[in-house]
């Protein structure tokens, strides 16, 4: 008896060291983080300086929209109502809505006035599309024919400030830029929202840090900075020769996070992307219930590890790492009386907390919202894990009800993730 005690003792003993060890190198990866990784939680990226121009370029909106109708009311007529010294003129396209979609865009036109809107149908997309990017290139088809300089690349859930066009456009002219992108602000209302959202934009900037992305030009030496490369879906204006050389969006045509391939292909042929929170930009879709960021998440989460199960696993180690050892040592060194361990765990939920700290101020949130990020984390980590599993059902992506297993599948009608 007394010797199996003594090897549990050992066995414990080891796993608290373990344990205390392993905190330790989450400590220390925190620190890279708040130091190393082009601080990142700061939320002070917004729009460069900019000087408006004396002759303002001609614009072409584009609005990909699929069963839209619940959010159109809400954020078309801002477009429309653009207080834009040049010529713009927006294109809705309606890729096969079943909601009324397209007719009630021409009504909100008729209603409200303001910028001329089309709306058009691309048909069914071919094979190797997504359904998005195929409602793309139709909407900047039917855009070059006015031969605009720029393309705003709006979704049809984004509401946007009566200035938010000209301050794009002085930016981009300003600061020599080929894409100026803004995160918008979603919407922050029901429980699920405060706890995922805020950390879902702050996951993104861990991954692509936003003064990495205006870095510089593609081929200039710059290193880390230069090479990434990013963009938000909701609001991209995208200089039209620019995207003519980085052939947008046939280049681009099986993405399924086409935001982020976007600005990759326009940085990789010596292009200039600036990426940003934003101040009056918003999206009005709502995500009430754990369920709808569930699938907000999943959808794409595994295309974003590349559908490599390798680097999955090395992804759902490093968040257990980054974001679970902390307070389980802090767990682990108050049960056992270990205050190595335990002062470990809990100066990396700190810092942890701290850097996650102006992204709640940012949303507007109650900051005792930070200790709770590990919680978010393991969310975060299952929606992952979940989308691989869809993945390998044969389910995969999916953009308003046309679900793509692979990247180069062929779109089918199905529901949405």
């Amino acid at each position: 008896m007394r010797q199996t005690a003594h090897v549990s003792a050992d066995a414990w003993t080891s796993v608290v060291t373990v344990v205390t060890l392993v905190s330790a190198l989450s400590l220390a990866a925190w620190l890279w983080l708040l130091l190393a990784r082009g601080f990142f939680w700061r939320t002070d990226v917004r729009l460069p300086a900019r000087e408006e121009p004396d002759d303002w370029p001609s614009v072409c909106v584009v609005v990909p929209a699929r069963d839209e109708a619940a959010v159109l009311p809400a954020s078309l007529p801002s477009l429309l109502a653009q207080d834009y010294p040049g010529r713009a003129e927006v294109f809705l396209i309606d890729d096969g809505s079943t909601d009324g979609t397209g007719g009630l865009a021409c009504e909100l036109a008729r209603r409200h006035e303001g910028l001329p809107l089309t709306v058009a149908s691309p048909g069914e997309p071919p094979a190797g599309w997504t359904g998005k990017l195929w409602a793309v290139r139709h909407g900047i088809g039917l855009a070059r024919a006015r031969e605009p300089e720029y393309l705003l690349l709006t979704d049809a859930d984004i509401a946007h400030a009566p200035d938010s066009l000209r301050a794009l456009v002085s930016a981009a002219g300003t600061g020599g830029f080929d894409v100026v992108s803004q995160m918008a602000r979603l919407r922050v209302e029901s429980v699920w929202e405060r706890l995922v959202v805020p950390a879902f934009v702050y996951f993104f900037a861990q991954l692509y840090p936003f003064r990495w992305i205006g870095g510089g030009r593609a081929g200039s030496g710059r290193g880390r900075a230069t090479r990434t490369a990013a963009a938000a879906g909701g609001c991209v204006l995208l200089r039209a020769d620019a995207a003519e050389r980085a052939r947008i969006p046939d280049a681009i045509r099986h993405a399924v996070i086409d935001d982020v391939a976007l600005a990759r292909a326009v940085k990789g042929t010596g292009g200039r992307v600036w990426l940003g929170l934003a101040d009056r930009v918003d999206s009005v879709r709502p995500y009430p219930r754990l369920h709808d960021l569930w699938r907000m998440v999943s959808r794409s989460a595994y295309a974003q590890l590349r559908h490599n199960p390798l680097v999955l696993a090395g992804t759902v180690l490093g968040l257990a790492l980054v974001y679970l050892v902390p307070p389980a040592a802090v767990l682990v060194g108050v049960a056992t009386g270990q205050g190595t361990t335990a002062a470990l765990g809990a100066a990396a939920w700190l810092v942890m907390a701290g850097t996650y700290l102006p992204m709640l101020r940012y949303y507007r949130q109650p900051l005792w919202l930070a200790p709770l990020l590990p919680f978010t984390a393991f969310l975060y980590l299952l929606m992952t894990v979940d989308s691989a599993v869809q993945h390998y059902r044969g389910r995969g992506a999916a953009w308003k009800g046309r679900t793509y297993a692979r990247p180069d599948a062929v779109p089918e009608e199905g529901r949405a993730g």
